[in-house]
């Protein structure tokens, strides 16, 4: 999968305007754009580790989750990509880095631009 040097990015949709089965759509739509960029290592639905043993997918992901791996020299431009999709989306986003963590809550451009800064500063630590 990914090697340990990439950045790993969590995006979870928080909305609570929008039910279990609205969050896993957006997340269906952003991981199949997210799939065909360059810029991303990996990415995927997060796998729920308390599914029971033979669960059909849709319950053995977890809803309005998805995971990405990324360098951290693409955070940048990735977040460009990201920034006019999740604009106005209530989401969190955790990253992951040198061994280091942080999650962010976000529902605007102001909050993804310091998202983007905050994981900046986490690479480059």
């Amino acid at each position: 999968m990914a090697d340990t040097s990439n950045v790993k990015l969590t995006i979870t949709f928080t909305d609570p305007d929008l039910d279990d089965q609205d969050k896993d759509e957006e997340v269906q739509k952003l991981l199949a754009q997210m799939k065909d960029l360059h810029e991303v290592e990996a990415v995927d639905r997060v796998v729920n580790a308390n599914a029971p043993e033979r669960t059909k997918s849709v319950t053995g992901w977890v809803v309005a989750q998805l995971i990405a791996f990324v360098k951290p020299e693409n955070v940048k431009q990735l977040w460009g990509f990201l920034s006019d999709r999740l604009a106005n989306k209530v989401i969190e986003l955790e990253a992951e880095a040198n061994g280091k963590k942080v999650k962010i809550k976000a529902s605007s451009q102001q909050e993804l631009e310091a998202a983007v800064k905050a994981i900046q500063e986490l690479t480059n630590a």
